[in-house]
């Protein structure tokens, strides 16, 4: 037997400490929040996830997966003990597979194409008896003791032998098959499976298309289920987890426990829920915290999950919101959904593990698949794909990024008299509200309903008039509560659109938290920057360009590496850095500062303006500029512009359209990478304090580092910014401005003025839902006036844009606090 032990980590007198206590002992080895840089996976292919993450026999049980490998690979399955020493199991065989489901009856757990008995005994079914990207496990519907069932991501089907491992294949895995097509449902890309109420349930959420390749609204995705004899399409979107009460053991009282599955469409998040007594499925929507997973391809989505974390509530993840989940949901209590925080990771799977979650992610890949955007330039991918665990308290799930959320029941969807929506959460954000927008040639009326319990009784809490192809924002008051809202239309409608936009109260303010003390800041003139790669090799160094500035002038250049052991030491490796500084040059010219704003285009051509941050970033900082856009999850960019990090999804996703700050954080970030599960910021001020343990300093005392994790950054503080689509700019009458971002921010208000001797009406627009504007507000603005105008609390939308009724010089001014 294989094994491999982190000597920097857990010593076996620190266990009880794991285990027992809420914090761990430094002494335990290199942390940082939560992430031990030598418990890094690594493989050989394109992309390097952890597909399943399973405490089983006093071990976390993990497996590694490459994007396409259906008859095996390099990936391992793992076995780790309470001290972090992990054994790679001899029987790997690898391939891409995130299933899991311990299996009671016979005291086994099947992860991946293994199955673990009770005394930590592997046994393998090999690919060529069982191939294909085995995605899902589940008790079987007549022979549970005896059989379980296994599901691939191409529509492969098998039931297994629990005692042999006989399989016998139902339907076979599309990679065997000529096209290599799916040919029993609609949509492909195969990702939950569980089995209940007499049928086995199976979700994908793509689409194998090009159209899915460049467009997130098309049709795509399909929930089905099968009662032996053949197969219904129960919903045609795109759904991931397929679970029950039961969770990974399965059905404790299959006949009657529900069944819940998770997906989307392009409007907001999807949850449905299988009715045992009638056999029907009902359907309830939630917003999105994230548009990063939009993608139609269904690629951009991994494994999201509901599981028992040793809570009353189950937890969720699902589009970068953590949610509290009820373990009793059901068709007769519905209430209790709730969001917890927002999150930048990408978590394949989670478990609690001790006193600890454990985050199984998806960090560094050597393929950006189809992230490919003007703003990274050719920038080189990471030398080997790689991916690790984060292990945190349970209390801290709540203390990520503040929950905030968008999704509509209706965009540009014809309704008619009488027809009413889906439920859309209507709980668990202080703030809500409602954009109505209608394109009828007269006004049209929309009744709110509530069901206040979750019981499915259903009343009515208000109507409202939307005027002729008008748009209308309904905000609630605290005191309207319930746990489900939807709408009534009381007239035909061509086109409606209802969009909800939820927020909670952020307590950030714009100071960032201490461990981000010695960052340089805006503006500095004495600090170390420079480029950032992982680079190549079986242990994959940290690679680093450095550059040292002294009142504001470059005085030294270096050449570093760092190890698993968190040692930064210079290299003398002639040519190095040069040929570092050539592989990850930030290309020019992607962002234009101006009077006004932050311009950048998106790869179409199409004009986007962001606030601005501190006024030091409107002057050039250290020699090769400073990165604006990578790739810091697999599939996700980390963008970077004028003091503020974004999250920025790919341009099948949304693109720039559906960008969001995360934070404001005003520090000369000259560059930043993942590594190791760790985002990695290069930017260190000269007097940075030495008590800071996230600043990783060199050897030779001349560079240093801040190595934290990517959901530290919310930490850094709340996204603000001033600017506007014009700043005494020249406007043409009913020419509409650049759009200018609007999503994400707290406070806002706006100030128009112009230099005309006439009254002028701006009338402003805004996006609510990511792909198109309506109108909502007019205002006459007199000569030599400077109009100010305070957005209700709550009031939210993606962008604005404004237009003026005649050619004047004109100001647009937005302030976000």
């Amino acid at each position: 037997m294989q094994r491999r032990t982190n000597r920097t980590l857990f010593p076996r007198a620190l266990a009880a400490l794991f285990f027992g206590c809420s914090s761990l002992c430094a002494a335990a080895g290199p942390e940082f929040s939560g992430v031990y840089p030598a418990l890094a996976f690594f493989n050989d292919g394109n992309e390097c996830g952890i597909g399943a993450v399973v405490p089983w026999q006093d071990r976390l049980w993990v497996v590694t997966y490459p994007p396409h490998a259906p008859n095996g690979s390099d990936d391992k399955l793992y076995e780790i003990d309470e001290n972090l020493n992990v054994t790679v199991r001899p029987e790997s065989a690898g391939g891409t597979h995130a299933n899991r489901m311990i299996h009671r009856e016979s005291g086994q757990l099947f992860i991946g194409p293994y199955a673990v008995d009770r005394d930590r005994n592997v046994r393998v079914i090999p690919p060529a008896s069982m191939p294909g990207r085995l995605t899902g496990t589940a008790r079987h519907l007549l022979h549970p003791e005896e059989l379980v069932y296994f599901a691939s991501m191409e529509e492969g089907f098998y039931e297994v032998d629990v005692h042999t491992l006989t399989v016998r294949e139902i339907h076979p895995d599309a990679n065997s098959l000529p096209d290599r097509g799916g040919t029993l449902l609609p949509g492909y890309h195969g990702k939950g499976l569980h089995s209940g109420q007499g049928v086995l349930v199976y979700a994908n959420n793509g689409e194998n298309s090009p159209e899915a390749m460049r467009r997130p609204d098309i049709e795509s995705g399909c929930l089905a289920e099968w009662d032996g004899r053949g197969w219904r399409v129960v919903r045609r979107n795109q759904f991931t987890e397929v679970t029950g009460p039961g969770g990974i053991y399965g059905g404790g009282n299959p006949a009657t426990d529900p069944l819940w599955s998770v997906g989307w469409d392009h409007r907001s998040l999807l949850l449905m829920l299988r009715d045992a007594k009638t056999a029907e499925w009902r359907a309830f929507r939630l917003p999105k915290a994230s548009h990063s997973y939009d993608g139609a391809h269904g690629w951009n989505t991994e494994w999201p999950r509901i599981r028992d974390i040793g809570e009353a509530d189950l937890l969720m993840t699902m589009h970068g919101m953590f949610w509290r989940f009820p373990a009793g949901f059901g068709v007769d209590v519905t209430a209790g959904i709730a969001p917890r925080s927002t999150y930048l990771k990408v978590v394949g799977d989670f478990c609690r593990w001790g006193d600890r979650i454990v985050l199984g992610c998806d960090d560094s890949a050597r393929s950006e698949f189809m992230n490919k955007r003007r703003a990274k330039g050719e920038i080189a991918a990471p030398g080997r794909s790689h991916s690790n665990l984060r292990f945190i308290a349970p209390e801290k799930l709540d203390g990520f990024g503040p929950p905030a959320g968008w999704g509509a029941v209706w965009m540009r969807d014809r309704v008619s008299a009488g027809d009413s929506s889906d439920p859309f959460l209507f709980s668990g954000f202080a703030r809500r509200g409602v954009h109505l927008a209608q394109e009828c040639g007269q006004a049209a009326r929309f009744v709110f309903e509530v069901d206040r319990l979750g019981d499915g009784q259903w009343t009515v809490l208000d109507s409202v008039e939307v005027p002729a192809n008008g748009h209308l924002w309904r905000a609630f008051a605290p005191g309207e509560t319930g746990a489900w809202v939807r709408i009534r239309s009381e007239q035909d409608c061509p086109a409606a659109t209802a969009s909800f936009h939820y927020s909670s109260h952020d307590p950030r303010d714009t100071a960032a938290d201490p461990l981000f003390d010695g960052l340089a800041p805006a503006d500095s003139a004495s600090h170390t920057g420079g480029l950032l790669r992982a680079g190549e090799g079986e242990g994959t160094r940290l690679q680093f360009a450095a550059t040292t500035m002294a009142d504001g002038q470059p005085t030294a250049a270096g050449y570093y590496e760092m190890d698993a052991d968190m040692r930064l030491v210079p290299v003398d490796a002639p040519g190095a850095r040069q040929q570092l500084c050539e592989k990850v040059a930030v290309p020019a010219g992607v962002l234009e500062v101006d009077a006004a704003s932050v311009l950048c285009l998106d790869d179409a051509g199409n004009r986007f303006r962001l606030p601005k941050g501190n006024a030091a970033f409107d002057r050039p900082g250290m020699p090769g500029g400073e990165r604006v856009a990578r790739e810091v999850c697999t599939e996700r960019d980390l963008f970077n512009a004028h003091g503020t990090f974004y999250e920025l999804p790919a341009e099948n996703a949304g693109g720039l359209r559906r960008i969001r700050p995360v934070a404001t954080h005003n520090r000369r970030i000259t560059d930043y990478c993942s590594w190791r599960g760790l985002l990695v910021l290069a930017g260190i001020a000269a007097d940075n304090p030495a008590e800071n343990t996230h600043i990783i300093r060199s050897e030779d005392g001349q560079s240093a580092l801040w190595v934290g994790e990517i959901d530290d950054l919310w930490k850094l503080g709340k996204p603000a910014g001033h600017g506007g689509p014009w700043k005494d700019s020249p406007v043409a009458a009913g020419a509409p401005s650049d759009p200018y971002l609007m999503n994400g921010y707290d406070r806002k208000s706006l100030e128009l003025s112009h230099d005309a001797k006439d009254t002028v009406r701006f009338t402003m627009e805004i996006d609510i839902t990511g792909d198109g504007w309506v109108a909502c507000a007019v205002f006459d603005v007199a000569p030599d006036e400077c109009f100010r105008h305070e957005f209700p609390e709550g009031f939210g939308a993606y962008w604005a844009r404004f237009t003026a009724d005649r050619s004047c010089k004109a100001t647009a001014w937005l302030v976000y606090e």
